[in-house]
This record gives structure tokens, sequence and C-alpha cells, in this order.
């Protein structure tokens, strides 16, 4: 039998704040193919998540398939915006969600992952747009370069600086969504453009990073998902009624799909895939016209 085997690998997924999110998703994902996983979480959230770790009502979201529990090596504060703990303005430094986490940045989470012998694969499940809200024609400069910086440039970074820490063969995976190549009315602040940037980058980066170290660079585009992230763009739940009215297949995607995609690419199963965006959304992004009526 053919099966997605991670055993023996080291996973980072960065961008993981609750239970309910694809970070987390995918973490349990890589978990069941065999992998060690281990997350790195936003600062405000971070003591939150570890609570919510410990509490009994997060058992099922912890029990894997066999009833084995997902153990995670490592929680790592991170964030995404800042590279260097020099970068960090002084009054977020002094924070107080912020001030006891030692260093927080791109190349602290680096040095932690170095601590741990290295990394075999990354997965970037990070986005923010302060005005995600807005329309991208009362979008500001700094909301719009926040968007990006936040969502877009901040694979880069990981590629720069854990590219080096990964084991030969490794696996870098971003999040992206439909909105980065067909207009989603609401997703605004910016977003649609990181999401192109994420997409294009990746493509730029599975050459540079495939010459230099033999690293694999992909992209998941998942349809629409209520994770407590998307609650706060807006209209997530019509979001999905009208994808999941215009797919070919007229369920909404779960968690689990886009994880099993997840650790697909991120195994040796998928060892000559590189540069690709995977579209896990039912194949909406296959249609050309809405579907608002049956069809025989």
């Amino acid at each position: 039998m053919l099966a997605i085997d991670l055993g023996g690998k080291h996973a980072l997924v960065a961008g993981v704040g609750d239970e309910r999110g694809l970070g987390f998703g995918i973490a349990r994902a890589l978990a069941q193919a065999g992998a060690t996983v281990s997350v790195a979480t936003w600062p405000p959230l971070y003591k939150m998540f570890k609570l919510m770790l410990a509490r009994p009502t997060s058992e099922p979201w912890l029990t894997l398939a066999g009833g084995t529990k997902l153990e995670l090596a490592a929680i790592h504060p991170f964030d995404a915006e800042f590279d260097r703990l020099e970068d960090v303005p002084a009054e977020l430094r002094d924070h107080r969600r912020y001030k006891d986490l030692g260093d927080f940045t791109t190349s602290g989470l680096a040095a932690a992952v170095a601590a741990q012998g290295g990394v075999d694969i990354v997965v970037h499940s990070l986005a923010n747009a302060p005005e995600v809200q807005k329309p991208l024609l009362e979008t500001s400069r700094a909301g719009y370069l926040a968007a990006v910086s936040a969502s877009a440039y901040s694979h880069v970074s990981l590629v720069q600086h854990l590219g080096p820490l990964m084991r030969p063969g490794g696996s870098f995976l971003s999040l992206s969504y439909l909105a980065g190549t067909r207009v989603v009315p609401g997703y605004g602040g910016g977003m649609s453009s990181a999401k192109a940037a994420l997409e294009s980058d990746a493509r730029v980066l599975a050459f540079e990073a495939g010459r230099r170290w033999g690293h694999r660079v992909n992209v998941i585009s998942a349809g629409p998902y209520k994770s407590r992230a998307a609650e706060a763009i807006g209209p997530i739940d019509r979001m999905i009624q009208y994808t999941t009215h215009a797919a070919p297949l007229q369920t909404p995607i779960t968690a689990e799909e886009v994880g099993a995609t997840a650790a697909f690419l991120s195994s040796p199963l998928a060892s000559g895939i590189t540069g690709t965006v995977v579209y896990v959304d039912k194949g909406y992004a296959a249609m050309g016209l809405a579907v608002d009526r049956p069809v025989t």
C-alpha cells in the first residue's frame, strides 16, 4: 500500500493560534503521517493557545486516528513582521504580551529551530491585514504594505532563514486563496495583492531554493473556510454558501482535506512537485460561470 510516511521528519507550522484554523489541521495531518511537529504562534495568542491545549475540551482536537494524541515538540512565539529583535519598536518589545517571550522574530525562530537540530518541513500559515475590511480603494499605503509584509514577505523571510537549516529534500509550503488571481469582493485591505505576491514569490523561491539547497516550495490555495481569522474578514458564511453552491463538488472544504494535501506535498511522494499552486476548493477555481440554478 502506498502511504504518506513522514516518520523521522521534523515539521514546523508557523501561524497556529487556535484549534479551528487550517494551520492546526495541517499540524494534525503531519503528526498523523508520523512527523514530529512544532508550531509557531503570534505572541498575543501564545499564552492563550497553550492554555487552550491544556483544557479537557481540546481533547477531541488533539486526538488522532487510532487514539494517539497530538504532542507538539515545541510552541514558539513568533511575530512574522520582524526579522530581527532590533527591528521591533521598544514599546512593542516591552508590551506585557511580548516582553517575557525572548526573541520572537524570524531570526529568533531560526535560532530555536537550529537548537532543535534543524527541520524538514516548514508550513507558512500566516496572514494579517489591519485594514482587511476596507475596499482596496479605501486602503491606506500603511495598511497595504502591512498586509504584504505580514502575509507575503514573511514567507520569503522564512525561506531565507530556515532554508540553510533544512535538511536535503526539504519542503516549504504556504497557504493562499483564490483572491490572489480573481476578484473576491470584501477581501480587502491589500490582502488580494498579498496573496498574489505570495504565489508569485513561491515560484521564484522554488527555483532559487531548489538550485541552492534542493528544497521544494509549493502553495495550497484553499477554498473559504470558517476559521476565527476568516470570521474577522466579514461574511464568511455567505462566501462558503456561494462557492459550495457553484463548485463541482458541493460540500464545504474541511481542515482534514487541506491537511491531507499538505502532508502529501510535504512527503517524498511529491518529490517531483515544486513551484506549484494546488487548489483544495472542491473544484470552484475551475468554474468560469457561477451556477445560480439547477444544472443537468
